[in-house]
């Protein structure tokens, strides 16, 4: 294998590696269990809120230091180096979610917020490095290539937690919660085991000047303020990431909260977990298949498609009533989710400057993060509020029971507002004038 070659792999692999965290405790196992084993006998609604807190402070943390980070980074030659600590850090916490004890909620949402920190932390250096592995041409095929590796390697791992859950005897544990527990641990060594592509094979380009020790720090807080004051320049850049920031605000959402929504309405876990399943292996030639079509239509098209999908599948899934709709709703997904995000991180590198992609890639995590901290308070704010004004009504648990229904499925409905905006406002985007803006920042910054 050659040396690029070789350097596109190991990037890809990092999303292999990474998205077990994304599928089996995030999306998967860790909303399910939360519910009927850290908080059993909470109520629903609190307990959808709860999650939704522990999401919205994750992003909130993450969303404050990634500018910072990226530029700390990008003084120092350090995207490679920030990236493997966050990872091990995500991966670590993954595994100690193995210790949490039964009834212990608050434990539990702390070392998962933790592991979130990890991982969203390590993604702001993943993308960054982005364009040190690939030409501006492949960019959009290779962005895509690292979802569709993230959706494959996140399945199968997913594929055997979920046998280990259905089939406990089979795999010598006791039952489904110690084989929860066990997949937990999983996740933290197949993490840890698959970084290690990137670390070997993935070379970040060294930049004239690099600095270490404090003064890197002292440059990269330099470079964060003096980014405030080139966004006059950036009008581009900032019109793309608002639009951004509103679109894949509900792309998150639907990601964290889709299970647990899910669980809301009365579907079985099982259901669950296969339609999670489902987009797994659907998202892996999705993705591909979007960031070729993103070469060939145009990548605005291409997003476009991704959005006006995202507001179809949201009005359906308020609608869906049987677990066979759930399967249907998985498989849309898939066939859009990796290519919207693939799409819109390739798309930024177009309009960001040469030289400083860890710090505006920290930008454009940051206000993917300061969404993801509006989606989830939005669902559980408004599923809170509609059922404390249509409880006192109830008489009957069944009446409460159909209450909390309809709470949960306006709750994941507000979430289309946000699709609707972030189209709009990618209306405005130029991107010739973008590249123009690029251009002359990179020619005179320091």
């Amino acid at each position: 294998m050659d040396k690029t070659k070789k350097g596109i792999w190991g990037w890809a692999m990092y999303d292999w590696a990474n998205s077990a965290f994304a599928t089996t405790v995030m999306a998967g196992f860790f909303p399910i269990f939360f519910k009927s084993y850290w908080s059993a006998g909470a109520d629903v609604n609190v307990s959808t809120a709860q999650l939704g807190a522990a999401n919205s402070v994750a992003s909130l943390i993450v969303a404050l230091m990634a500018p910072i980070l990226g530029a700390i980074a990008d003084k120092g030659s350090a995207k490679k180096k920030f990236l493997i600590f966050f990872a091990y850090l995500g991966a670590l916490m993954t595994a100690g979610l193995f210790l949490v004890q039964e009834g212990n909620w608050q434990m539990a949402i702390f070392v998962y917020i933790m592991g979130i920190i990890g991982f969203s932390g390590a993604n702001i250096f993943y993308d960054a490095l982005l364009p040190s592995v690939t030409s501006e041409e492949n960019i959009d095929r290779i962005s895509g290539l690292g979802f569709g590796m993230g959706y494959l390697g996140g399945g199968v791992l997913f594929a055997l937690n979920v046998a280990m859950t259905l089939f406990p005897d089979t795999f010598g544990l006791d039952g489904p919660a110690q084989a929860v527990r066990i997949s937990f641990l999983s996740v933290a060594i197949w993490w840890g085991l698959f970084t290690l592509f990137t670390i070997f094979w993935v070379e970040e380009k060294k930049p004239e000047g690099t600095m270490g020790g404090i003064a890197v720090i002292k440059a990269g807080f330099k470079q964060y303020l003096d980014t405030w004051k080139k966004i006059r320049h950036l009008q581009t850049v900032s019109i793309f990431l608002l639009a951004y920031w509103f679109y894949i605000d509900g792309v998150d959402t639907i990601i964290r909260m889709a299970v647990d929504y899910g669980m809301s309405i009365g579907f079985e876990s099982n259901d669950l977990i296969i339609a999670l399943l489902i987009t797994q292996f659907v998202g892996f030639p999705a993705a591909i298949v979007f960031g070729r079509l993103g070469e060939k239509w145009g990548v605005r098209k291409s997003i476009y498609l991704a959005i006006f999908a995202y507001i179809i599948i949201t009005f359906y899934g308020v609608l869906m009533t049987k677990p066979i709709e759930f399967y249907a709703l998985a498989i849309a997904i898939g066939l859009v989710q990796g290519g919207i995000q693939a799409l819109s991180r390739s798309y930024y590198s177009r309009l960001i400057p040469k030289g400083q992609e860890g710090e505006f890639y920290g930008f454009y995590n940051m206000l993917g993060k300061f969404a993801a901290i509006l989606g989830p308070l939005l669902i559980g704010v408004v599923g809170l509020t509609i059922k404390g004004t249509l409880g006192p009504l109830a008489n009957t648990p069944e009446q409460q029971m159909a209450i909390g229904q309809i709470a949960s499925r306006w709750g994941i409905g507000s979430v289309v507002v946000l699709f609707v905006i972030g189209a709009i406002l990618f209306k405005f985007v130029d991107e010739e004038e973008g590249k123009r803006e690029a251009a002359y920042i990179a020619e005179h910054s320091e």
